[in-house]
């Protein structure tokens, strides 16, 4: 018999500031990490004022963790020390494996309509920290957009519904990443690994995230699911909109301090010491050429 999942926790985003004074709200972060594995953090950015966002986030490094860019809205510039540069707008994703260590900025700039994004962090396991980095741009017209019933559109970022598979598909780490649309009065029911971490993050509206459990889940909110086969979610009366997550979880310690997530706290001040020093880009990217 299938087990929906029933919710766990809700809670809301919380606004805080990062990069060179970047206000945005983060759903989940360092504190709640333990429960969320093999997920991170997931910050939720945007404004129509954009001084809360043009400073951006200059030149900083990253280890042992890959980062997941989404923008619904805005424009924003990207280079690191692989050679990449470049901008991604609407409906584009920047996926990138920070593995041995990357250095990378990430600017937004003015565009014809207000910044609106997420970043999610995903945990790397400790066989592939210190893998070869790499980054990815994803455009919009490579995300298939799927109507699985009436009333239901998703965008598949990662993983497969009714044989429609997203773009981003040599995980390291076991991730499904989809933005969900439901309108008004709809129920959907999605299957997921049993095992598997699931969140959902709403930015849109709202709705009954658990056919037992709280009536209701509104924008900014975070929902955190326990085990079972599905999810049930039916949307209210203004539809709803989220993003929705699951990823096998790691059960490996955590040693984290800001940009650097490695296992063990000798590993994470080797980290800072290399970087320090300008020994934390590896010989094996300089020998690439990157």
């Amino acid at each position: 018999m299938e087990k929906i999942r029933a919710v766990y926790r809700i809670t809301k985003s919380r606004p805080t500031v990062e990069g060179a004074g970047v206000r945005l709200k983060r759903a989940f972060g360092f504190s709640e990490a333990p429960r969320m594995d093999p997920f991170l953090l997931l910050d939720h950015f945007g404004s129509k004022n954009p001084e809360d966002y043009l400073a951006g986030f200059p030149w900083h490094p990253h280890r042992g963790i890959e980062t997941v860019t989404y923008l619904i809205g805005g424009v924003v510039e990207h280079g690191d020390s692989l050679g990449n540069q470049g901008a991604i707008g609407r409906g584009d994703v920047q996926w990138m494996t920070a593995g041995s260590g990357i250095i990378h900025q990430e600017m937004p700039r003015l565009a014809d309509e207000p910044l609106l994004g997420f970043q999610l962090w995903v945990n790397l396991p400790a066989a592939r920290k210190m893998m070869v980095p790499r980054y990815r741009d994803v455009h919009r017209q490579q995300i298939p957009e799927i109507t699985p019933q009436d009333g239901v559109v998703v965008k598949l970022v990662s993983g497969a519904i009714d044989g429609v598979r997203g773009p981003v598909q040599d995980l390291v780490t076991d991730t499904e990443y989809l933005d969900v649309r439901l309108a008004p009065g709809t129920t959907w029911r999605h299957p997921l690994r049993p095992g598997y971490r699931a969140l959902a993050y709403v930015f849109a509206g709202g709705g009954a995230f658990d056919p037992a459990g709280p009536p209701s889940v509104s924008k900014d909110q975070l929902v955190d699911f326990g085990d079972g086969d599905a999810v049930a979610i039916a949307s209210g009366d203004s539809g709803v909109r989220f993003l929705l997550f699951s990823g096998k979880p790691l059960r490996e310690p955590v040693a984290w301090n800001g940009p650097i997530v490695m296992n063990t706290e000798a590993e994470l001040e080797q980290a800072f010491r290399e970087y320090r020093e300008g020994t934390f880009i590896k010989a094996q990217q300089a020998r690439r050429g990157l």
